[in-house]
């Protein structure tokens, strides 16, 4: 069995993922065979795994910095959250059902078994496996028949780093707290801590990290600060919305309504990265600023819900004066199907209203299926002289229309979503579009913008880079050279 390592956090979006991805690249650049693995991840953001199936898309992205290719054992428990009906349930990349959260609870004990199989494949082969838990093992309450945390790390006999959030505050208090609550048994497994997120001088620390020493005994393996690279990686969640800031004003501002359910949206992170762009995340309670070039309506868990929020937001009546003044709007995915005319959902698949109105910005029509859509593709433009794509599909539904003969994409030699007759509206079920260098670029050369255009996948690969240089200035060493030797 490969070595292994868990690193559970003090709560949740303590860096947990970001700390694995860097500690993945950073064995894999000392030329270990090295893969993630994180027991049940609760996410809209979701992405296809090489072999086929679902998986969070921060474990995709902890395969990349692996440098192996990911697997939908490297996540085999996915909850992504959905309207009334609770969360779709996806074990080992296919789709399990659906339940409530106390549902949940009783179902975990069934699936712990699953996990332990998909522990067990990933570490086979591997040098080592770094293992990311989920929220907190201090909620005791959740303990019995957990599988995110302390359930798992128990039964697999993984050792347990704990993360704690310096930025946040109290993290003297979140860590030996956590110590004081557990049960002796869970407390056997953590091995000792990391600090991350730490600003200004650690010296001034110092005496912290013996007051936790004195009341757990843990030794510190090491003071993270805010990682640089950290913030040109894709975001796990969509929390991290409400903590992007609108940059200053750029040549091109593209505005985002941030839906409830919102799913996939790192597919804006290649225009966020743009220097020339501006882009506007929308919340609730603001409009849909009079001053954008282009609106992009991103993926939905539920489009039948989203929809009705985006109008309680009286979002529909910003997006049909946009339209009016002259600007432009991409639909992608949940997002494409609400630009037609109807979304039907005849067997309540998302819940229990079966047909709503669209907001007729294409002639289309979407009927949710129960078959689920879920791989890799390559396409390629049919906007701009056959640029190239490469993306992925996740999504239910059939859309039909007339505004389908101009499809906006070919994908695996299939015309794909429907673009408007003046050529201002378009809609794809393509995630990953503006992840396409070529089509990015001539997407922006359309509004005006010139300028070479960065390699967005060669700027992840080194972001991951410089996170694995930062980790390996700051935990440690001693520790490293037992995990990594």
């Amino acid at each position: 069995m490969a070595r292994a390592i868990m690193l559970q956090g003090t709560g949740s979006d303590v860096g947990k993922t970001v700390l694995v991805a860097g500690l993945c690249r950073l064995a894999a650049n000392r030329g270990l065979t090295v893969r993630p693995f994180k027991p049940q991840n609760m996410s809209n953001n979701a992405a296809v795994a090489d072999d086929g199936g679902e998986i969070g898309r921060a474990q995709w992205l902890q395969s990349l910095a692996a440098r192996t290719p990911s697997s939908v054992h490297m996540n085999p428990v996915l909850l992504k959250p959905q309207s009334e009906n609770g969360s779709q349930i996806i074990v080992q990349g296919k789709v399990f059902g659906q339940a409530k959260g106390r549902d949940y609870q009783r179902l975990k004990p069934q699936l712990l078994g699953a996990v332990l199989e998909s522990f067990e494949k990933v570490a086979a082969g591997a040098d080592l496996v770094i293992v990311e838990g989920a929220g907190s093992p201090a909620e005791i309450n959740l303990r019995a028949g957990d599988i995110a945390n302390m359930g798992f790390a128990t039964r697999a006999g993984v050792p347990v780093v704990l993360v704690g959030d310096i930025d946040r505050g109290g993290v003297i208090a979140s860590l030996v707290g956590t110590h004081a609550i557990l049960e002796d048994g869970d407390r056997a497994m953590i091995a000792g801590y990391i600090i991350n997120k730490f600003r200004g001088d650690v010296s001034l620390f110092e005496d912290g990290i013996r007051a936790i020493e004195g009341f757990t005994g843990w030794p510190c393996f090491g003071v993270v600060p805010w990682l640089r690279g950290a913030a040109r990686l894709p975001a796990e969640d969509s929390v991290v919305l409400e903590r992007l800031a609108r940059r200053g004003a750029g040549a091109l501002k593209i505005a985002v309504p941030v839906l409830p359910r919102i799913a996939n949206f790192d597919d804006l992170d290649p225009l966020r990265a743009e220097p020339d762009v501006e882009l506007v995340f929308v919340r609730s309670g603001d409009r849909i600023p009079g001053d954008a070039s282009l609106v992009v309506l991103p993926g939905s868990k539920s489009t039948i819900s989203d929809l009705a929020d985006f109008r309680a937001e009286g979002w529909d009546r910003d997006l049909q004066a946009h339209v009016r003044r002259g600007g432009r709007v991409i639909g992608i995915c949940g997002g494409y199907q609400m630009l037609g005319r109807t979304v039907h959902d005849p067997l309540g698949i998302e819940g229990g209203t079966f047909e709503a109105p669209g907001l007729g910005l294409l002639d289309i029509e979407t009927e949710m299926a129960p078959e689920k859509t879920v791989r890799n593709s390559q396409a390629y433009s049919t906007e701009y002289d056959d640029a190239p794509l490469a993306g992925y599909q996740i999504h239910l539904g059939i859309t039909r229309g007339p505004d389908c003969d101009r499809p906006s994409a070919i994908i695996d030699g299939v015309p794909d979503g429907a673009l408007s007759a003046n050529g201002r509206i378009m809609g794809t079920y393509l995630h990953g579009l503006f992840g396409s260098d070529a089509y990015r670029a001539r997407l922006l050369q359309s509004f005006g913008l010139s300028g070479e255009r960065r390699n967005y996948r060669e700027s992840v690969e080194q972001a991951l880079d410089d996170v694995a240089e930062e980790l390996e200035r700051h935990l440690d060493p001693r520790w490293l050279a037992g995990l990594l030797g």
